[in-house]
């Protein structure tokens, strides 16, 4: 019996991506969403049909498309009508209400809006309604993917609003108009204190960095696509298991036991998530092997109190594998190897996927490159990095060094063998004692305190310079002891790791992003400092 080998194809574009597949198995399953079933073939008739319903509409090569839309096949055949088109699709969290959905409508200069008015109840036309005229001043059309509500706020009236039942009627358009070096994806940063950045790819970028994980991951089964497909991991998940010629199984939203039952069906041999998903999903199942058919399963650490995960995860079979990816570099950009110990896999970062790509760090004071093993502001580069920031070219030459390098903003180790270790956000770095300290060290130790439930760590200035400070969620309903934590800290930790104060919160101050709240730790550092002004 011969292994079984990802699909793989050559494509320089999306377009002959899609049309590769849809040539070599029409029949064969692309996209699975519930009952319903979307061949290779029917996905790009769908993607031509769209493409002429949007060039209708006036969109044309690079014009924007909005795609304010949940994980449904109608998300996939815009976005490779827009790849045809040479068109670029705008991602927008379906969380997004009016203030957000003004500035990214507004600022992208969207010629076309699709959303899904019924989905889970969310008034998306009320809230289109009220976003300011001149916001919207750009769109020359709605595309309503389900039925559309009896009732249209008048002033939407304006606009013109089509089905995507009625634009999926069109005749299939036979000219391509995008190429490899075409802009096709606009994804936003989550920045909270800025306005957030919008990161412009081309379709080389895409087809060539997708091929190439799925060639490195060895995918040869469905992948599930519980990760909303607006944010660049669940896009990225989404397209490497396209790219590998496997279907993927979309979820509107995560819920853990359909999830479960999702995957005991499709049998899928890679998982992609993040610490909260998989907690949840090995709750819905008692087995010593709760997922067999997983070889692993990709992973990102956001919650400091499910730091032990990967090892209890091991435990009962389910190897997990820390990743790094970002925006600007797109998701699944580095992965430790599966093989590798669970010190390592535990951690974020890894191996850069593709041969090309490369990292590196540099010392954020004096500007200079470091050795391998210290710890400084992480630089990469490689062939799946973004254009730069659409409609922003300072930001676009801040963000490169001289010689092309991303500045990630983010501290991490590159090491010796190519691969990297990802510490935080250089904004959370912790400069304490003349170090550059990561906050996770002194939030780790912290949870081991049984008064602790949950923590984060952030730099805060005092009389006596920069100290650390801790937010505690406290565990239970013990009671809290701020000099005990503080004790703990002491015992374990050296004098300028150990947080000058310990607050006790109900809960931490997030902000959403596409792959779950984000914690506001900027909001923290403002806290605590107006908290220690006044001791």
């Amino acid at each position: 019996m011969t292994e079984a080998r990802p699909r793989l194809l050559i494509a320089n574009d999306l377009t002959a991506l899609l049309a590769g597949h849809a040539a070599r198995e029409p029949a064969g399953t692309a996209i699975i969403a519930g009952e319903e079933r979307v061949s290779w073939a029917k996905l790009e008739d769908l993607s031509r049909r769209a493409a002429q319903g949007l060039a209708d509409l006036g969109v044309g090569p690079g014009d924007r498309v909005a795609l304010w839309l949940p994980n449904v096949p109608a998300w996939l055949a815009l976005y490779f009508a827009c790849c045809r088109l040479g068109a670029i699709a705008v991602a927008v969290n379906t969380r997004f209400r009016a203030v957000e959905v003004t500035d990214i409508v507004g600022r992208s200069g969207a010629k076309v809006l699709a959303c899904a008015p019924g989905f889970r109840g969310i008034d998306f036309l009320g809230i289109l309604a009220d976003i300011p005229a001149e916001a919207l001043a750009g769109l020359a059309g709605v595309v309503i993917v389900g039925e559309e509500p009896a009732l249209v706020p008048p002033a939407l009236e304006r606009l013109r609003r089509v089905g995507f039942d009625d634009l999926i009627e069109r005749p299939a358009m036979d000219v391509i108009h995008g190429a490899a070096d075409s802009g096709c994806n606009i994804f936003t940063t989550s920045g909270t204190t800025k306005a957030p950045k919008f990161v412009l790819h081309r379709q080389g970028a895409i087809a060539a960095h997708c091929l190439r994980v799925a060639r490195a991951f060895k995918t040869t089964a469905p992948g599930m696509g519980w990760l909303p497909l607006c944010g660049v991991y669940g896009f990225n998940v989404a397209l490497m298991t396209l790219a590998a010629g496997r279907p993927i199984v979309l979820m509107d939203a995560f819920e853990p036991e359909r999830a479960a039952r999702l995957v005991d069906h499709h049998q899928p041999d890679l998982l992609f998530g993040f610490d909260e998903i998989y907690e949840r999903l090995l709750a819905t199942r008692d087995a010593e092997i709760p997922f067999p058919s997983v070889r692993w399963a990709g992973y990102a650490n956001f919650n400091t109190a499910l730091a032990d995960l990967p090892r209890r995860a091991d435990k009962r079979g389910l190897k997990m594998v820390g990743l790094y990816g970002m925006s600007e570099v797109q998701a699944l950009f580095a992965a430790w190897r599966a093989d590798s110990d669970i010190e390592s896999r535990a951690r974020g970062g890894g191996h850069p996927v593709s041969p090309l790509a490369g990292a590196r760090t540099r010392d954020p004071e004096t500007g200079e490159v470091l050795p391998a093993g210290m710890a400084g502001e992480l630089e990469l580069i490689g062939p799946s990095m973004m254009v730069g920031y659409f409609g922003n070219p300072e930001a676009t030459d801040a963000a490169f060094t001289e010689d092309r390098y991303l500045r990630t903003g983010d501290l991490g180790i590159a090491h010796a063998d190519g691969g990297f270790t990802y510490l935080s956000r250089m904004g959370d770095a912790l400069r304490l004692g003349g170090f550059l300290v990561n906050p996770l060290e002194i939030e780790q130790h912290l949870m081991a305190h049984p008064m602790v439930g949950d923590v984060q760590v952030v730099a805060a200035a005092t009389r006596e310079g920069v100290r650390a400070v801790a937010f505690v969620v406290p565990a239970g309903d013990s009671g809290f002891d701020e000099r005990a934590v503080i004790a703990h800290a002491r015992a374990g930790l050296a004098n300028y790791k150990t947080p000058a104060r310990v607050f006790s919160v109900e809960a931490f101050p997030t902000t959403p992003s596409a792959n779950g709240p984000k914690i506001q730790r900027n909001k923290l550092r403002q806290i605590a400092e107006e908290r220690l002004r006044g001791d």
